[in-house]
């Protein structure tokens, strides 16, 4: 659903419990992880609530914390899937920051500048899901920026 998963994701529905996550799916609707589904908020007030729920766990541990995305084994579907597609991009490296906006910023630039057969694919599935709309609502929370210097370690 979220149409990307990096470090936002992982700080709202990775560190969320049964409850935490029905009410990230359903932009604080509800805690019932079976009622949520057949009344789903619109796509961008789930991302938002995502954003809300990454802001709330990185200020939680505001200068205690650093964000690593690895981006080997690239597929289209989130880990929770039961049967998630096989990966559609070759691996792409290990990124490290202390800011979880701007790690994601960073990664999906990757992918876009990325001459990898598979990236159409892959962006197809994060723009289908408005993916980097989490990104944005984030920065707008204030507890990070877009802005990133990419310095590689060999």
């Amino acid at each position: 659903m979220g149409g990307y998963g990096g470090a936002l994701k992982q700080l709202s529905i990775g560190c969320a419990s049964s409850e935490g996550k029905s009410w990230i799916h359903s932009a604080g609707q509800s805690k019932d992880q079976y009622a949520i589904w057949d009344n789903l908020p619109e796509q961008d007030a789930f991302l938002e609530s995502m954003a809300d729920a990454a802001s709330a766990v990185h200020n939680h541990f505001k200068g205690n914390i650093v964000y690593i995305n690895v981006m080997k084994n690239m597929s289209v579907d989130c880990d929770c899937c039961a049967v998630a597609e096989d990966p559609c991009m070759k691996d792409m490296g290990i990124l490290a920051s202390t800011d979880p906006i701007a790690i994601d910023a960073a990664c999906i630039d990757l992918v876009k500048n990325s001459n990898d057969p598979g990236k159409e694919h892959f962006l197809e599935r994060v723009n289908s899901r408005h993916g980097t709309h989490t990104i944005d609502a984030a920065a707008e929370l204030g507890f990070g920026t877009k802005e990133y210097e990419l310095i590689n370690i060999d």
